[in-house]
């Protein structure tokens, strides 16, 4: 499925890819390395191994159906095309509350700390709305100017943010201490398990790349190509930076829970590698919300287009620029809005099941597709029949599982509220037509 909704198709492989790799190489790698090596030590390299290998039987699962279904919208657009309006509805809310807005806030904030790190100025409230209010008011003007200026923003940032971790990659054996590699014990599959959930939501966020679908050229061979490439840079990206961290820092490793990374810059490059460890983190949080401001506003623009949410000005495309310009407005102004009133901690766990939950859809939609024989001409196939698809089902009912009880409550509590304001839109209007 094609669409034709006036917007521009300029955007290529590498492109999409420096898209999706902006968007999930965020602030958690930078203390990610401490966090596995508390619990499993020298063997954490078996986490990142099972948590990619999972990854990419998800991703092959979108390349699969983003290559069939070629609209603006990525996930939404996915399930909405194969389960209804109600499915599209809840995809919607799940993306824009529980895994966008809220974690923009959040990490705006953090973003906030950064900059207080190096200009204590930053620590007064008024400063930081003054922050935010620019910060997100320039990510919409960018993006409403046009895509080619959002993905130079994009590309921008992700060479920015990759260039103090790739540093660490590539010059870390100059603190390296082989023996700091060797395992002391093999962990259990409980901890396994857990650390291997921690590092899924790390992983998460490639697939959100694809909410510009319908602005890439070529899509049935550009979207695969970059969620393959994307998806093989981040998971080499994090192991080798896990390996790296624990030749150089060794059983010290779980000792820097806050910044493991700048204490390896620390070590390898004194001072200056700290620094620039803090200053690539801040590029990281920057580069994380200006993808967001980009690929966020195309699942608003999509939605209120098929009529899922309302109101329909949200699918109106600048008569100059052919971009989602209210869509792009209201989204920025939406997150800005969270990002000045504080914290939302108790949704966090909201944002990683919503994910999780998303990703089951989009692979329960590959399975009906491929049940119906709705096969497009030239889209990507994997290899196999069902066992991908039903894999990559089973990994991710297995992560849910893991999900602690407070998550869960919290999740079936949105999603009944959910469920009420769809009934709502969509039922009782039609009631009082009748009558």
């Amino acid at each position: 499925m094609t669409e034709q909704d006036g917007l521009r198709r300029e955007i290529g492989v590498w492109g999409l890819a420096s898209n999706s790799i902006n968007i999930v190489v965020g602030a958690g790698i930078f203390v990610l390395p401490a966090i596995v090596a508390e619990r499993l030590g020298a063997a954490s390299v078996l986490a990142y191994i099972l948590c990619g290998a999972l990854i990419a039987l998800m991703m092959l699962c979108f390349a699969e159906i983003g290559s069939r279904i070629t609209v603006t919208g990525g996930s939404y657009a996915y399930i909405e095309v194969a389960f209804g309006r109600y499915a599209g509805f809840l995809t919607t809310n799940l993306f824009i509350f529980g895994a966008a807005v809220m974690a923009n806030a959040a990490v705006a904030n953090a973003l906030g700390d950064t900059a207080a790190y190096f200009f204590p100025v930053f620590k007064l409230q008024w400063v930081r709305v003054a922050l935010f209010i620019t910060m997100f008011g320039s990510f919409a003007l960018l993006n409403i100017k046009g895509i080619k200026s959002g993905m130079l923003l994009v590309k921008f940032n992700t060479i920015a943010k990759l260039t103090p971790l790739l540093l660490i990659v590539l010059f870390g054996w100059l603190a390296f201490t082989p023996g700091n590699l060797a395992w002391t014990a093999t962990p259990s599959l409980s901890d396994l398990g857990e650390v291997s959930l921690i590092l899924l939501f790390a992983f998460v966020g490639i697939e959100t790349g694809l909410n510009v679908s319908g602005e890439v050229r070529d899509p049935r061979k550009t979207i695969p190509r970059s969620i393959l490439v994307s998806a093989l840079t981040v998971v080499l990206l994090y192991t080798f930076i896990q390996v790296t961290a624990q030749g150089v820092l060794g059983d010290a490793l779980p000792d820097f829970q806050e910044a493991p990374l700048a204490e390896v810059g620390r070590r390898m490059l004194g001072p200056l590698g700290a620094s620039l460890v803090v200053i690539g983190a801040g590029f990281s949080m920057f580069g994380n919300l200006s993808g967001f401001a980009l690929n966020m506003p195309r699942v608003i623009f999509a939605a209120a287009r098929d009529g899922v949410i309302p109101p329909k000005i949200l699918a109106r495309i600048h008569d100059r620029y052919q971009t989602p310009h209210i869509a792009i407005t209201s989204y920025a102004a939406l997150a800005c809005f969270f990002a000045c009133i504080g914290e939302f901690r108790q949704l966090a766990m909201l944002a990683s099941a919503s994910f999780l939950l998303i990703y089951l859809g989009v692979i329960l939609a590959v399975i009906k597709y491929r049940i119906a024989g709705n096969d497009e001409p030239g889209a990507y196939r994997i290899p196999g029949g069902y066992l991908v698809p039903a894999s990559s089902a089973v990994a991710v009912l297995w992560f849910l599982s893991n999900l602690p009880s407070v998550e869960l409550r919290a999740m079936v509590v949105f999603l009944v509220v959910m469920t009420v304001i769809y009934l709502a839109l969509n039922l009782l209007p039609k009631r009082g037509n009748a009558r």
